[in-house]
């Protein structure tokens, strides 16, 4: 059935209470025998915030006909193991039917998964990692605020989930960028999968929002539907500057006497024996029996809903071209890059097209020009890169472009989780990381992320690349600004010269245009060819030119391109002679790994040799640091001469 609450009312009619009672009996049969049927799945939750999810599903703007509708206010399921009340609410609001859901549900190939994703009808975000939907949700309601939109957003999580560190991030971000159009609820039932909530980790999760500067509601009862209404609709009215949070207190199995206040049932389905009880107690016929029956049919698919393709259309500005004899880094190429893309896009100070996000280290990644040209385009994000990472990926989803920018060991390693999160959501997130390998130099080994490559190649919808100077700095900047999808930039902290060609022209000139999946030839030779990229390119010209020096004719292959990796290029050198690939990365699991793989699967047997980071570097000058893991042109030489021999 369809039931349209409006917000403006001061409670619910007897009528729509009574309807609302009669649809959490129907739904509450759906969770029961979904989660049998399947023989998996989190029946407890699901019942205790069903109330929580009807009521909410009745007054938000949303066309169940039209899942995508561009006016619809959003609701964030956190806690995405409880997609059995969630798929049982969307069917009974006319998403998608019954049939679909209990003929479909944990069954491989389906549109509706263990924990919800977003090929679910009415599903907004891809959840499961708990502690995650708050930030999904914040960069949701923060693009309606920079668009100027009156969408609502609201977010359902769960008590456990607030032990999660990114959570208290999530607020304090709120409410510095006083998000009221932002509502979260908990299900506050007091039990996780271990137990008691207070036993496994004592919280407050009331004093937590107060402290941080939220509107904090409290229902005693949070199966009251009334009492949820009121609580909701005044959230929805809330123009106060400050975000909501409703506190409401639930029971785990509610409405199943014998599942009632039991972690049990947290993550346990009945057995067919207890549905039978439940059912009965639920008053309603159990017809288990013909739903195992339609289950044993082939899976349907013609729900399942395609990623969004929403992306603003971009004008990439006038690149710069850095003469031969300019000393920069490319940071600095990536920071006058943002603010050229600003300039073009962002004319309409209110209404920016191109998003900035950092943590505390505007001027270290040289956003400062951008921030000055668009202020209400930079946010700044403070030391809470869980947080900025989950955010930016929601908030790169809503005709936003967005980049996210910080070090190396930030971007990469401490968000791996967040980033594959982005992975999953089809998002088009600009990840910047300055400060990568050992070029971070004296900040030492916690700060000189060596496996930004390595984790990279773990996603399957990110490009990456890594720029050799700041004309391709510049160029790949603009590439990824124009390109929707996840796209990893990665650079490190020093001067970077101008790559030129033997004639000492500036090779990235003025007609240079990026190609993803495509290498360069900044030199060519006959005896054996160097593989690189990034912050080595510099000195594997240099080993070229030692090299040449002793009469050795050595190709230097860059490969900004990591991912897609330029495989023709590499058969081609192959074919030539030894490759000797040369990285500031781990060497296990670099270029030189991609390369061999590559060459493997072409059933091209190839002689090479890897150099890269070979252990944990020290805290030193990187020049230094290179010598001592053989990364300087003189090893890089020495190193060819031996593959020749």
């Amino acid at each position: 059935m369809t039931l349209h609450l409006d917000v403006n009312k001061p409670q619910l009619s007897p009528d729509e209470i009574s309807a609302l009672r009669e649809m959490r009996t129907r739904c509450a049969r759906r969770i029961l025998l979904s989660t049998t049927l399947a023989a998996s799945g989190h029946p407890g939750g699901s019942l205790s915030a069903l109330d929580m999810l009807l009521v909410t599903y009745g007054l938000i703007k949303h066309k169940p006909e039209d899942p995508r509708f561009a006016g619809r206010d959003r609701v964030v399921v956190s806690m995405g193991h409880i997609s059995p009340g969630v798929y049982s609410t969307l069917a009974e609001y006319g998403y998608f039917t019954e049939d679909d859901f209990l003929s479909g549900f944990r069954r491989t190939g389906s549109g509706f998964p263990g924990h919800v994703e977003y090929i679910a009808p009415g599903v907004e975000w891809d959840t499961g990692n708990l502690g995650q939907g708050i930030s999904a949700a914040v960069g949701m309601a923060l693009a309606f605020k920079m668009k100027h939109l009156d969408n609502r957003v609201f977010c359902l999580t769960g008590d456990g989930e607030h032990q999660k560190g990114q959570v208290a991030e999530a607020i304090r971000f709120a409410r510095k960028y006083q998000l009221d159009n932002l509502t979260v609820l908990v299900d506050r039932n007091h039990l996780q999968i271990c137990g008691d909530t207070e036993e496994i980790m004592p919280q407050s999760i009331r004093a937590l929002y107060s402290a941080l500067g939220w509107q904090v509601r409290y229902l005693a009862d949070g199966h009251d539907v009334n009492a949820i209404f009121k609580a909701l609709a005044e959230a929805y009215r809330n123009r106060s500057g400050l975000p909501t949070v409703i506190v409401a207190r639930t029971v785990m199995g509610k409405g199943v006497s014998f599942m009632e206040n039991l972690a049990k049932y947290h993550g346990s389905p009945l057995k067919q024996e207890q549905l039978e009880q439940a059912l009965n107690e639920l008053g309603v016929v159990n017809d288990f029996a013909e739903w195992q029956k339609k289950r044993q049919e082939p899976v349907r698919t013609d729900t399942i809903m395609a990623s969004l393709s929403l992306y603003p259309r971009i004008n990439q500005g006038s690149p710069i071209v850095y003469e031969a004899d300019k000393k920069t880094d490319n940071r600095s190429a990536f920071g006058n890059a943002l603010q050229s893309l600003a300039e073009a896009n962002n004319s309409d100070a209110a209404n920016p097209r191109i998003v900035g996000v950092s943590c505390d280290l505007e001027g270290s990644v040289k956003m400062g020009g951008f921030r000055k040209h668009s202020p209400k385009a930079y946010i700044e994000a403070g030391i809470q890169e869980h947080h900025a990472a989950g955010m930016s990926g929601a908030l790169s989803r809503e005709d936003l472009v967005t980049f996210f920018s910080t070090f190396g060991a930030f971007a990469v390693s401490e968000v791996y989780n967040q980033n594959r999160l982005s992975d999953f959501n089809h998002t088009n997130l600009k990840v910047v990381a300055t400060h990568v390998g050992l070029d971070v130099g004296e900040d030492g080994p916690t700060h000189q992320c060596i496996d930004y490559l390595g984790l990279m190649k773990n996603y399957f919808r990110f490009s990456v690349f890594m720029p050799a100077d700041p004309n391709q700095t510049d160029r790949i900047i603009r590439h990824i600004a124009m390109t929707p999808g996840n796209h990893f930039v990665g650079m490190g902290r020093s001067i970077t010269p101008v790559i030129t060609d033997e004639q000492g022209k500036v090779f990235y000139g003025a007609d240079y245009l990026f190609t993803p999946g495509r290498a360069d030839w900044l030199r060519r030779g006959t005896d054996l060819t160097i593989v690189s990229y990034g912050a080595m390119v510099p000195a594997v010209i240099q080993a070229w030119d030692l090299l040449r020096q002793e009469g050795v004719s050595a190709g230097v292959l860059n490969m900004a391109s990591l991912l897609p990796l330029d495989e023709e290029s590499l058969a081609e050198a192959a074919l030539l002679g030894p490759l000797l690939t040369v990285e500031d990365h781990h060497v296990a699991s670099g270029l030189g790994a991609s390369a061999a793989v590559a060459l493997m699967d072409r059933g091209i047997g190839a002689k090479m040799k890897r150099l890269g980071v070979s252990h944990y570097a020290s805290s030193g000058k990187p020049a230094e640091l290179y010598a001592e893991q053989g990364l300087d042109p003189k090893s890089i030489a020495a190193a060819a001469k031996s593959l020749l021999k």
